[in-house]
Parts: C-alpha cells; sequence; structure tokens
C-alpha cells in the first residue's frame, strides 16, 4: 500500500501560548502531523528556548538557537503585547479561530490577561484547553514556579541517579520534559472526539510531576509492597552482573554489556575464554553480584582490547545483550535512523541548513510532513492576521500603531 502524503491532523487549529520544552514539543507533535500551529510570543520576554544553547556558530541570537529550533518546526509565529489591551484582543480572536489553546505558565498568568479558561470559554464556548504545569493547577504547591531539572528532584528521579557511594546526580538535561507530552497528545485527541460526539469544550489539566512519576513506579511498588525504599546503583541492576559501560581501545568509547541468565553468562565465557572467568565465584548470579567489583575490573581488562563497535558484533552474535555507546554524531549517522526518515533537511532562515529530529512513529497511509523551519520570533504576525484571522490592510496597521504586536 503506497503513502499518502495528507495530514493527518489537518484542519486542527491551535493558539499556542507555550514556551520552553514541554509545552513546544506537545504542538510540535500536532503541527507535523498538519495541525495549524500559530505561536504565541514576546520580544520582550521570548521563549528561554531562544536564548539557550547551542547557536549557531556559537553567535546568541534569538532566532539562532539550535534547541528552539528542535522543539518549534511546522509552526507560524505571532509577536504580541499581552499586557496591553489591543494585544489581548488579537489574542482573543485567535482564540475564536483555535479549536485548542494550550499553555503552560505558573498557574495564574493566564488569568492576569483574562485568558483563563472561563474567560476564554465565553469567547468560545466549544474551546478545549490544556493547561500544563509543574504540579498541576490545584494544590498548595501548584503555584511553586520550576522547570524539568527542578521536577527531576521532585518526582523523584535523582534519589535514585548516581552510584551508591556517592551523592545524587542530576539527568544533565530536563528529562521530565519529555514524559508529559505523549500524555497530552493523547488527551489533546480524546478531546477532540469527545468534543465531535457531544459539541462540548474541555479543561485539561496536566501535572507534569505526576506524569514523570509513573517512570519511577517500580520503586514506589518496592516501597508499597515490601517497605523498601532501594537506591543509586550507577550503570549496576539488582538482578544482572555484569550489567553496565566498559571501555574500549577508541578514545573514551564504551560498550555497554547486560547478562541476566545462566544460558548468557555461559555464551560469555566461550567468547572470553580467560582463566578468571571459570573462576567458581562468578558461576551464579549471587556469586557475580557479590563480586561485582572485581568482575567489571576483569572485564574492563578483557574490553579494552575491542574497538566498540566489533565488541557489540561479537557480543551480540552470541546473543549476548550489549551495545555501543553513542555520539551525537554517531547517532546522526545511524544507517537504521536514516532508512527510517528519522532526520529532516530543514532550511531556516538564520541557521541555514540542518538536520531535524523527525517523527519516532509511523502510519501506513499517513505520514509526517516537514513543512518548515522552526519561525523567527514575530516573523508571521501580518500573515496570521490578515490570512488566519481576516482582518483587513487597515485595521493591521491599526493594530500596529496601537502596540499590539511585539516583535
Amino acid at each position: 500500500m503506497g503513502e499518502i502524503e495528507e495530514e493527518i491532523l489537518k484542519g486542527i487549529k491551535i493558539a499556542d501560548f507555550t514556551w520552553v520544552v514541554v509545552g513546544p514539543l506537545i504542538t510540535r507533535y500536532l503541527a507535523c502531523f498538519g495541525a495549524t500551529v500559530v505561536k504565541i510570543e514576546s520580544s520582550r520576554r521570548p521563549d528561554l528556548l531562544r536564548t539557550s544553547r547551542p547557536f549557531k556558530d556559537n553567535k546568541p541570537g534569538l532566532d539562532r538557537s539550535g534547541y528552539f529550533a528542535f522543539l518549534n518546526a511546522n509552526k507560524l509565529s505571532i509577536g504580541l503585547n499581552l499586557n496591553e489591551e489591543p494585544g489581548r484582543k488579537v489574542a482573543e480572536r485567535l482564540i475564536l479561530w483555535a479549536d485548542i489553546v494550550i499553555e503552560n505558565f505558573v498557574p495564574g498568568v493566564m488569568e492576569r490577561w483574562g485568558l483563563g479558561y472561563e474567560d476564554i470559554k465565553k469567547i468560545k464556548p466549544d474551546i478545549i484547553m490544556l493547561r500544563t504545569s509543574n504540579q498541576g493547577q490545584t494544590g498548595p504547591l501548584s503555584t511553586q514556579p520550576g522547570l524539568g531539572p527542578h521536577l527531576i528532584g521532585l518526582s523523584g528521579f535523582s534519589y535514585y541517579s548516581g552510584w551508591p557511594d556517592r551523592d545524587p546526580i542530576g539527568f544533565g538535561m530536563a528529562y521530565t520534559d519529555m514524559i508529559a507530552p505523549p500524555f497530552a497528545v493523547a488527551l489533546l485527541i480524546a478531546s477532540l472526539d469527545y468534543r465531535r460526539r457531544t459539541g462540548k469544550g474541555q479543561l485539561l489539566d496536566l501535572s507534569q510531576m505526576e506524569t514523570a512519576i509513573h517512570f519511577i513506579s517500580p520503586n514506589i511498588l518496592d516501597y508499597t509492597i515490601n517497605g523498601r525504599i532501594g537506591g543509586r546503583q550507577g550503570n549496576r541492576c539488582s538482578y544482572g552482573a555484569p550489567h553496565g559501560a566498559f571501555p574500549c581501545s577508541e578514545k573514551d568509547s564504551w560498550c555497554t554489556i547486560a547478562i541476566f541468565t545462566d544460558e548468557e553468562w555461559e555464551r560469555f565465557c566461550g567468547l572470553v575464554d580467560k582463566p578468571w572467568i571459570r573462576d567458581p565465584k562468578f558461576a551464579t548470579i549471587l556469586g557475580r553480584k557479590r563480586n561485582e567489583d572485581e568482575l567489571e575490573e576483569k572485564i574492563s581488562e578483557w574490553t579494552i582490547n575491542f574497538k566498540a563497535s566489533e565488541l557489540m558484533g561479537l557480543l551480540q552474535g552470541r546473543g549476548i545483550p550489549s551495545g555501543v555507546v553513542k555520539t551525537s554524531e554517531e547517532v546522526l549517522s545511524d544507517p537504521q535512523l536514516r532508512e527510517r526518515n528519522s532526520f529532516w533537511r530543514l532550511d531556516h532562515k538564520v541557521i541555514g541548513p540542518y538536520d531535524h529530529l523527525g517523527q519516532p512513529f509511523k502510519f501506513s497511509d499517513v505520514k509526517a510532513v516537514p513543512k518548515s523551519p522552526a519561525p523567527c520570533l514575530g516573523e508571521h504576525t501580518e500573515y496570521v492576521c490578515r490570512e488566519l484571522l481576516g482582518m483587513s490592510e487597515e485595521e493591521f496597521d491599526s493594530l500596529l500603531l496601537s502596540g499590539a504586536f511585539d516583535i
């Protein structure tokens, strides 16, 4: 069956008040499958990602951030001054145009602009509004500000991240920001179906912290059932050994090895073929766990003689779970990802040509279409007003003079 280049969400219109990571990633998923997403921005307080590394040629600029470019492809950008009445009036026009309004500010921000759910429901009764904040819209800590790195600690991830003999460490990225968006997309699709059947809109309150907790549910279950809190294990696993990343011959190259069964261990022994590998203290999983430090040291002395890709091939060829620890360059050139069209070549007005990460899922008869790179700040202000909202040239010029736009 041949692919049909038809946008599955074509006709769905989204007023996007989001910024940083969680909200823009939600709207990016929707935009890549055909929804028209209008991102409301301000040069006075730009999206934090517009000021975040990496920058094109290491030169900072509001339109030069690679991080922003990744999260905002296929969107339109309008610059509005929401602190003034004319700008808020344009925002209300956008809400009247939209099917969905999405925001991820600290609770209360939209209300201060007169754009909370109760306000916009008066403008458009069947509007769907998704609000996703750190800890939800209600509760004693709902208005506590924060970003993904804060939620890593609040959600419990940091406690389990690191080595047993060291303090907890961060993830090096806002990991929880990647968890909430799939939940949000499912909620929005369900709400669109509900509106189609009933004609009613919906307010969706998505707590990023609560979605993140789902990802440490085994630890919560262990405590609930066994009263055990657990702790940091580094790369190790309580029911596997060896289980970690081991050094290889090339500079800063590593290959992971994970052995869980007696059969895998026996195959590993046949490959290593060193006297120490048959030591009785390593013969069982309990023995290998008791002597894990020594085991890892000896395995490292063996793996350092191989290139990472060579070692992975030897291990996988014997049915032993293993994999190369890849750099960004190696991920980008991975033939599997290239075959699946995982990277889209886009040409940004300021950044220039770059590889943009596409969608990790496929439909049989519909595919995501890379329409356009991330917009420059306020790039589509006139287009949105004139073409989508139906403003006359005179009305647009009048709003421009009134200070409604912030570009």
